[in-house]
């Protein structure tokens, strides 16, 4: 989950400069469709806390060092506002975290989806707009596709790991909504902002393994092996850090609707990663579950009533 930082660029752009433009934003959404596979590959049930405070503490000092200035000019209702933030991020990627380990990489990125569908139906119960009804079809297209994906394997209970997955797609909607709606974050350096959340959430990680939670970072970090190193410097390095600043540079040279149009391909690439390297298998109803997932999240792209 990332911050799209400020203003778009105006004006058509020409052939060569749009790819140049678009091809480190298709890469952000190809390693975000691979966080999910790689968060299965290093983490387990006991050590989800030790494996986030890893990942957002290798990179915390580099954000520091990059947004000193910004953080110093910060005001302290923006630093509360940013903090406030931080907590809902930090139940943000518990859920997602944990909820991967109970489910497919597949399932995990074609269910997080959902953020698409619900983020406009809460703005809009929010301004007391009635959806379109071609809106309300797409949500409807990809709820039942997230049935029929969880059912991939015949006719059961979703697991655990699928109904964590759907309170992160909610928790994503619940802090896109806190962003735009929060004042005193209006403004606010992207940078800054997103160094004060992530540094909530380690905050927030850390007091929850002082307290018990899971194996200490340290205990988790003495049992990886090379393939989970890499795993982890793979979420740390490419899927956030790489991702954020992707984002800043290329919202500046595109607008922000077709940045947002390529990073919605990341559910592709989840079930990519999780069929071709991890080895899952949808069968045939999880094949058209997904498939309606991504319909249903393409088509309400397009009737969006909190669209750009």
């Amino acid at each position: 989950m990332s911050t799209l930082a400020a203003p778009g660029a105006s004006g058509a752009l020409a052939p060569r400069r749009a790819w140049l433009a678009d091809l480190p934003v298709l890469l952000v959404a190809v390693a975000w469709g691979g966080s999910y596979l790689a968060a299965k590959g290093v983490t387990t049930a006991h050590t989800v806390i030790a494996v986030l405070i890893l990942r957002f503490g290798l990179i915390l000092p580099v954000l520091l060092a990059a947004g000193w200035r910004g953080l110093r000019g910060l005001s302290a209702a923006q630093w509360r506002g940013a903090g406030l933030l931080g907590l809902v991020l930090s139940g943000i990627f518990l859920l997602e975290t944990y909820g991967v380990v109970h489910t497919s990489a597949t399932n995990a990125g074609l269910i997080i989806s959902l953020t698409m569908i619900f983020t406009p139906l809460a703005e809009a119960a929010v301004r007391r707009e009635r959806p379109s009804r071609a809106f309300l079809a797409a949500a409807g297209l990809s709820v039942a596709g997230v049935v029929l994906l969880t059912q991939g394997a015949g006719f059961t209970r979703p697991s655990s790991g699928d109904l964590l997955i759907l309170l992160a797609a909610l928790a994503r909607t619940v802090h896109v909504l806190a962003m735009a709606r929060l004042r005193s974050v209006r403004g606010a350096d992207a940078l800054s902002l997103t160094t004060v959340q992530l540094g909530a959430a380690v905050v927030v990680f850390g007091l929850l393994s002082a307290g018990g939670t899971g194996a200490p970072p340290w205990s988790a970090a003495a049992d990886f092996g090379a393939a989970e190193w890499a795993g982890l410097a793979f979420l740390a390095v490419f899927c956030t850090l790489f991702a954020f600043f992707v984002q800043m540079w290329a919202v500046r040279r595109t607008s922000p609707s077709r940045v947002s149009l390529l990073l919605g391909t990341e559910p592709l690439w989840a079930a990519v990663a999780g069929i071709a390297l991890g080895g899952e298998r949808l069968g045939v109803v999880g094949v058209l579950g997904g498939v309606l997932v991504l319909a249903g999240t393409a088509w309400g792209r397009r009737f969006s009533p909190a669209g750009d």
